[in-house]
């Protein structure tokens, strides 16, 4: 992408920035409505959706809809666009008044006005510290021939994860992008393994956003590094921090390829990070005419259809596998991008790596810990009574940096209380005042986090933490050992912040749920654990990309295939986990496909009821239909089974089929059950395979 216009903005004298094209102005001969605000009246940053679909999704040239756009742009005196958009969405971004804004609304030819809105990144960084434990250890399997889009806060490129490696395969003649340049980001930043990378901020503003920042696709958050490092960071590469190495990581997808689509930005206030949806639909635009195969959009969307649902409509229609995340604010709102054309992903939390503090002659205690490094025997001592000369005790009971007294902690370990700081500040404190390991303890109730720290560290419960607290307090000398713990396998749990979906919905949200809690991942310079729906969106981008190099399958298939091989959560709803977490992609037996033109066809009807989506929500009773293909390579029998659902009776006509490779079948599913109000009741329709296959279809019946 070449700059075509200069910023107006304060930082312009730096670079021009990438995206800002200059409105074509055409004759037309539509009554023109004034642009000239009256008083009050300030142009804002609006989105403009024409009717019908971008390129991606018709026969006609990105010159046809410009022509479009531009007598619409005529209607309202010719303002000057910000963003033109033709391919996966057929639209623009101008500064538009009220009046410009009422004008277009009830314009023909505009499907929709929107505010340009800044909208949050679906991650968060939880520990920075040094690794203390061995990096778990990824098998470097395929990915091949895929591109996965990223759009995101751009990549840092040094990492030996995005490095050109042999195995990568041949060059890709599908992918068409380009390495669009800019501060820190060269066209040696690209090479086989970032294959593309662009940026966009005129939506967000390159007057708001940080000094740190690069305008450019440099990643300088580290949210979209991280993402990208779990779905397709290059295999085997050694994890190493303060000299140490730590052990070998690699990405879902290590022989992917890897384009990073800049839309999200840092501010000076980290509160007001996010992602402009003028800069987020530029970067969906760009990715689509681009040819990406994935595309993880780890950004939280409204819970409705939006202009960069749209934008992911046309993505989807040109045989793109979207995947997005369903956003970290499950107590407060409903899970985003519920369309049924993006696969939505929500979080589970993961195994907690233990540890356990042993007292001589005293108790033992178990709790989070990531390190495998035993210290001790070692004394103990309370981060209250080791104030250093000049800082408060209350400072000193939390490890505030600085707060520690050196000569009373070298060598030892100290008990630290939660809250104030961050948990691996608290490490980094002890660290520094020499001492050698640390037991972190919770201050009210709730749970205990392996984070990565700067010594060994065990967090223990309240419970537990008051325990020691107590002996500490009435033996002099408190001595104790600090060790790993044999991890045990935990029941994958949904995570509560992991966003639900709504029960008043015609559609199943979230379509499934992947870890989304302490995944490590790369960020500049170093490593770090981090959570939220962004790294649950990074492993289903990683699958879908397995699924896309080693199989000819489309993309609505590809999404039916991650969401019917997932496994159920005990004990979570369907609208909280959808199909349930997806892991090792068991073989597919059937798909339902959703066939070209389908999606728009809903949308325009404003009904997802009939749509051949992977999951099923019917209100009470009823009918739905169903259409399965059988995937594999020979004819195969498929029996139906029926599991859960407490209130209701739920069958399916017919209970089994017969299918050659490639045939398809229509299933009717048929609801009863009470006639008044009831809750929420749900549970899956199996379909087995003569060959070992399993595929499952949610259903919610809804109140």
């Amino acid at each position: 992408m070449t700059p075509t216009a200069p910023s107006a903005v304060a930082r312009a004298a730096r670079v021009l920035l990438p995206g800002l094209v200059a409105a074509v102005t055409v004759a037309a001969t539509m009554t023109s409505v004034p642009s000239l605000a009256s008083e009050g009246e300030v142009p804002s940053l609006q989105l403009v959706t024409l009717t019908g679909p971008g390129t991606s999704a018709s026969t006609a040239d990105a010159a046809v809809l410009t022509a479009r756009q531009d007598a619409v742009l005529a209607s309202i005196d010719s303002p000057e666009t910000t963003y033109r958009w033709t391919t996966a969405l057929n639209g623009f971004a101008a500064r538009l008044t009220p009046e410009q804004v009422t004008a277009l609304e009830a314009h023909d030819e505009v499907a929709t006005v929107e505010a340009n809105s800044v909208l949050p990144m679906a991650g968060r960084i939880t520990s920075t510290g040094a690794v203390s434990a061995q990096a778990e250890r990824v098998s470097g399997r395929a990915g091949s021939g895929v591109v996965i889009g990223f759009v995101d806060s751009g990549l840092a490129p040094d990492s030996p994860l995005f490095t050109d490696v042999p195995g990568l395969g041949a060059d890709l003649p599908s992918y068409a992008g380009e390495c669009t340049t800019g501060e820190g980001w060269s066209s040696s930043s690209c090479n086989r393994k970032v294959v593309g990378a662009g940026w966009w901020v005129a939506g967000f503003g390159a007057d708001r956003i940080r000094s740190s920042e690069s305008l450019s696709a440099l990643d300088v958050i580290g949210h979209g590094t991280q993402v990208a490092s779990v779905a397709a960071g290059n295999s085997d590469v050694s994890v190493r921090l303060n000299g140490r190495t730590m052990g070998n990581f690699g990405g879902v997808a290590p022989r992917a390829r890897i384009a990073p689509y800049k839309a999200c930005w840092a501010a000076p206030d980290p509160a007001d990070d996010g992602c402009a949806t003028a800069d987020v639909v530029s970067a969906i635009d760009r990715a689509t005419a681009d040819g990406v195969d994935v595309l993880n959009i780890a950004v939280a969307g409204p819970s409705s259809i939006d202009t960069v649902e749209r934008a992911l409509l046309g993505a989807a229609e040109a045989d793109v596998v979207v995947i997005g995340a369903a956003g970290n604010a499950g107590r407060s709102a409903f899970a985003g991008h519920t369309s049924p054309w993006v696969t939505t992903v929500g979080a589970t939390r993961g195994s907690t790596l233990r540890g356990q503090v042993s007292v001589v002659r005293g108790p033992r205690l178990t709790g989070a810990s990531r390190s495998r490094r035993a210290v001790g025997p070692v004394r103990l001592v309370l981060g209250a009574d080791a104030v250093a000369a000049g800082a408060r005790r209350r400072d000193a009971r939390q490890c505030r940096p600085g707060s520690l007294d050196a000569r009373q902690v070298a060598d030892r370990a100290v008990l630290c209380v939660r809250g104030g700081i961050g948990r691996v500040d608290k490490s980094e404190a002890v660290a520094l005042a020499d001492g050698v390991a640390m037991v972190l303890v919770n201050d009210r109730p709730g749970g205990v986090i392996d984070d990565f720290h700067s010594v060994p560290t065990v967090q223990l419960t309240q419970g537990d933490g008051q325990r020691l607290t107590r002996w500490v307090r009435r033996h002099d000398r408190t001595v104790v050992r600090l060790a790993g713990v044999a991890p045990e396998r935990a029941a994958a749990r949904a995570a509560g912040w992991s966003a639900s979906g709504d029960s008043r919905s015609t559609l199943l949200k979230p379509d499934i749920v992947a870890v989304g809690e302490g995944v490590l991942g790369a960020v500049p310079g170093s490593w770090a654990l981090f959570s939220g729906t962004s790294a649950a969106t990074a492993r289903a981008s990683g699958l879908a990309a397995l699924l896309r190099s080693e199989h000819d399958w489309s993309a609505p298939v590809v999404r039916s295939v991650l969401t019917t091989t997932a496994r159920p959560l005990a004990g979570a709803p369907t609208l909280k986990q959808g199909a349930g977490q997806v892991g090792s992609l068991r073989r597919a037996g059937l798909a339902l496909d959703v066939r070209s033109g389908d999606y728009r066809r809903a949308l325009d009807g404003t009904s997802w009821r009939d749509l051949n989506v992977s999951s099923l929500v019917i209100r009470r009773g009823g009918t739905a239909v169903r259409r399965v293909t059988n995937l594999g390579s020979r004819a195969e029998y498929f029996s139906a089974q029926v599991q859960g659902f407490a209130g209701h009776s739920v069958r399916t006509t017919p209970v089994a089929l017969r299918l050659a490779p490639g045939e398809t079948a229509t299933v009717r599913i048929t609801v009863t059950g009470p006639s008044g109000p009831t809750r929420l009741d749900d549970g899956w329709i199996v379909w087995r395979g003569a060959r070992g296959s399993e595929t499952r279809l949610p259903v919610a019946i809804t109140r």
